[in-house]
């Protein structure tokens, strides 16, 4: 296949959908997605997303047709405190942030946000639920695309430090979403934001501007087979 278009096309046949039904789930009209798969219009970061998130899509093969077209079967691991007992089953909602308007919103009120689907693993600990992760910071760890399910902590004086963390920040009034390790900080009222990715500087950010905060039990690794 040439063009990202034509592999479109290829994978939504694949799926046995019609131009209308993936149309419908990518949000865009018929005409939109017709004029995609013809190489008339551009495939859109966000509807690229959806199909890496919905339908298991190769963001590579996406990209330059190499690899397969559909993703491998995720690898997990599992973070577990001294304190965290295993559940043999449990049904953990996969949310959108695109969707839910941020990390706040779903934890303030997550009975209100529809999941995107519901995660199926055994011998987890307790979670409450799962979003995509975006940027390279966790890197390799972690990549956008991949998954973590996380617990929401509703006190700061619970983190234990060096444990992974998902966070939203207040930055300048604006939510900034990110993984980090949390450490202590030699600056009274901070902590210090450490990533896996030696490119990205540790910083350290005052504890006030931490709006939401959950601990990270399993991360999903989403593989593409070679």
């Amino acid at each position: 296949m040439d063009t990202t278009g034509e592999r479109i096309r290829l994978m939504r046949k694949q799926l046995n959908m019609t131009q209308e039904q993936m149309a419908q789930r990518l949000g865009i009209g018929k005409a939109a997605l017709s004029m995609i798969e013809t190489g008339k219009a551009r495939l859109s970061a966000r509807n690229k997303n959806i199909l890496v998130q919905d339908f298991n899509a190769n963001p590579d093969w996406l990209e330059t047709g190499k690899g397969n077209m559909f993703n491998a079967e995720p690898d997990y691991t599992t973070f577990k405190l001294r304190s965290d007992s295993s559940l043999p089953m449990q049904s953990v909602p996969l949310y959108s942030i695109e969707g839910t308007a941020g990390l706040v919103p779903l934890f303030t009120d997550q009975e209100a946000n529809k999941p995107v689907n519901y995660i199926h693993i055994p011998n987890l600990p307790k979670c409450d639920g799962a979003i995509y992760i975006v940027g390279d910071s966790m890197y390799p760890l972690l990549k956008s695309g991949d998954i973590v399910l996380y617990k929401q902590l509703q006190n700061l004086d619970d983190i234990f430090w060096g444990d992974m963390y998902l966070l939203s920040i207040d930055l300048d009034g604006e939510e900034y979403i990110t993984v980090k390790y949390i450490q202590k900080s030699e600056r009274e009222g901070y902590v210090k934001l450490v990533s896996q990715n030696p490119h990205h500087a540790d910083k350290d950010i005052e504890m006030s501007r931490i709006r939401a905060i959950a601990i990270v039990k399993a991360i999903i690794r989403m593989n593409s087979i070679r």
